[in-house]
């Protein structure tokens, strides 16, 4: 009989695990892999020269960043690397694509913007409705489920709706929404999606392809690599979208047309390791050595650890009188992503994270730049929510400690 995989051995791989602090505030930047550091700094080290010489080291750093763009978009189920663009944040991602699409937009065009958003996916949509006339409108919340539904939105769409902007998972409620059911509706009108992955990508595996997106965007600094990001976008949309780099860069230069500057060399190339260590995690739980299959059998098994971190913290949180969880309380993989908000009792949820400090573990309060759904529940006098974000290197021990420090200090 094989032996159960033993999770505690995934720590060996993140090098900041090593110290006495307890990482509760993942969902804003995980800890880093070390082989990705280690990447990073033979970048610096070996050939730290600019792209596309002919010398030798130039030559290596071309090939490097190539190859772990390749890497990546694998990964993600992505045709082919032109399909990848690399970037500072998801944030200037995002307002680059709307930068780019906005000569093909035209006044009374409509966006639709979930009101579950980041703000990352909502503040180039509005900017758009300022400087081209666009008109945004916006999907609201279920009040009673906190769940986007797809029958809310319907009634959104019609011949002028251009882009549906809306979150995979929220990071704030944690809660997953049917992003191919959702993207099938858009595509019956016409109109294109842009999806924020930022919550999903560091619990779920991304699949592009599977669920037919246009544009799908995260933070590869929450999927444990360098301080990047990535945006995936259909071919021939990135390919239609007007330049945003040198005069001379044009469409044909699919995506360094839409990389002002080009991307960061050294963490393009450290990121290539967020797919090595997903192919070595996948051999050892038995599934296949490479590409995007191990992707997907290396976040099965995280996806069924995090169920069990999930229903160890909930049934904390769902037994505590003063304890309200905002969002979904049921642990499944099915419905949310380990992320977890509440408010304590009458307390305001900037008050907690203090207490809990001194006991060296990390988690978070306030709105955590969806400003517009903490408004929308009401929760702006309370300073937001107390955010506890979880990932495959928690443990039961830790989560165990964080709720009996909870017990302690509330």
């Amino acid at each position: 009989m094989t032996e159960p995989f033993d999770w505690t051995d995934v720590r060996r791989h993140f090098p900041g695990l090593a110290g006495e602090w307890t990482f509760f505030d993942n969902a804003g930047g995980s800890q880093i892999l070390g082989r990705v550091a280690d990447r990073v700094r033979d970048h610096f080290l070996g050939c730290n020269v600019q792209l596309g010489a002919t010398y030798e080291p130039s030559a290596r750093a071309t090939e490097n960043v190539a190859a772990a763009t390749a890497a990546l978009a694998e990964q993600i189920g992505a045709a082919s690397a032109e399909e990848v663009v690399l970037g500072s944040s998801s944030t200037q991602l995002l307002k680059n694509l709307a930068r780019a699409m906005a000569p093909g937009l035209s006044e009374g065009d409509e966006i639709v913007v979930s009101r579950s958003e980041h703000e990352t996916n909502v503040s180039p949509w509005v900017a758009l409705e300022r400087e081209r006339g666009v008109t945004v409108r916006w999907w609201p919340v279920d009040p009673e489920s906190l769940r986007l539904r797809t029958e809310d939105l319907a009634p959104l769409l019609g011949d002028r709706t251009r882009l549906v902007a809306f979150t995979h998972a929220s990071n704030v409620l944690g809660t997953i929404n049917p992003v191919a059911e959702i993207t099938r509706l858009v595509h019956e009108h016409g109109a294109k999606v842009c999806v924020d992955g930022v919550a999903w990508a560091p619990h779920r595996a991304v699949e592009v392809n599977a669920w037919d997106v246009d544009y799908y965007v995260f933070s590869l600094y929450k999927v444990y690599g360098p301080h990047i990001s990535l945006l995936y976008g259909k071919r021939e949309h990135l390919e239609a979208l007007a330049p945003i780099n040198h005069f001379f860069i044009g469409p044909d230069q699919c995506p360094y047309h839409l990389q002002p500057g080009g991307p960061n060399h050294e963490l393009a190339w450290g990121a290539g390791g967020i797919p090595d260590y997903l192919a070595e995690l996948s051999v050892a739980l038995g599934g296949p050595a490479s590409g995007h299959a191990a992707a997907r059998a290396a976040f099965a098994g995280i996806a069924e650890l995090e169920e069990r971190l999930a229903e160890r913290f909930l049934a904390w949180a769902n037994g505590r009188p003063d304890i309200r969880v905002i969002g979904e309380t049921t642990p499944s993989r099915e419905v949310r992503v380990p992320t977890f908000s509440f408010v304590a009792g009458e307390r305001k949820s900037s008050e907690v994270p203090p207490l809990v400090d001194p006991h060296r573990i990390g988690i978070r309060w306030g709105d955590f730049y969806a400003a517009r759904l903490i408004d929308d529940l009401g929760l702006r006098a309370r300073d937001g929510v107390v955010r506890v974000s979880m990932v495959h290197y928690n443990t039961l021990d830790e989560v165990d400690r964080l709720v009996a420090v909870l017990d302690e200090v509330l």
